[in-house]
Formats: C-alpha cells, structure tokens, sequence
C-alpha cells in the first residue's frame, strides 16, 4: 500500500515505516503530524484517486529530526565585463517516519 500526498508544494509517494526528507515543518522532533491533503492512495488491486484531493483520509507520520542540506553555490558571472557574483544557500529539511495511511474516503 502506497498513497501520493502534498507538503511544501511537492508531491511525495510513501509507504508505511518509510523515512522522508520534507521541507522544514515548524513542529518539534518527536511529535506526530497528520497529513490530509492525499492525491491518490492504492492497494494491491484497489487505486483511489482524489479530486483533487481524497477527503477523510490521512497520513499519520513521525518527526524525526530537522537538518540542514549541504551547502550550494549560486554564481552569476559576465566574461569581459568584469562582473561576478556569489552567493550560498543551505536548504532546511525534516526528516519525517510514516506510521500509518487511513483511507477513509467519505466523498
């Protein structure tokens, strides 16, 4: 069993006791969070696709812990022109455990 959800504008296909990296979540390490904004969730002979989302089902994980990327370079460079610039970047994560899928649809 596998469901399709939303956070942080990307899409994510997980799987029960999976770990997934998320964008930062503004909740603390060892608490649960509840995702609802499931797209589609299938079964071995069973796909429920929502529209746009299933309504009533639920994706129960565990927060892990939050982190940071390794860091990126942005450069912008002009040759003959005597012009560049850099610039850094490292992006915040939450690493999140899925304990569990409820499919639940009452729609």
């Amino acid at each position: 069993m596998y469901a399709v959800f939303i956070s942080g504008g990307k899409q994510y296909r997980v799987k029960k006791n999976q770990i997934i990296q998320l964008e930062k979540l503004n909740n603390p390490p060892g608490s649960i969070i509840e995702f609802d904004n499931i797209l589609m969730i299938s079964n071995k002979n069973e796909v429920k696709i929502g529209n746009p989302f299933l309504y009533g089902s639920k994706i129960k994980a565990h927060i892990e812990n939050h982190g940071r990327l390794k860091k990126i370079k942005i450069i912008k460079f002009n040759r003959r022109k005597h012009y560049k610039k850099q610039q850094g970047h490292r992006q915040y994560f939450t690493n999140v455990k899925i304990l569990e899928i409820n499919n639940f649809n009452r729609k």
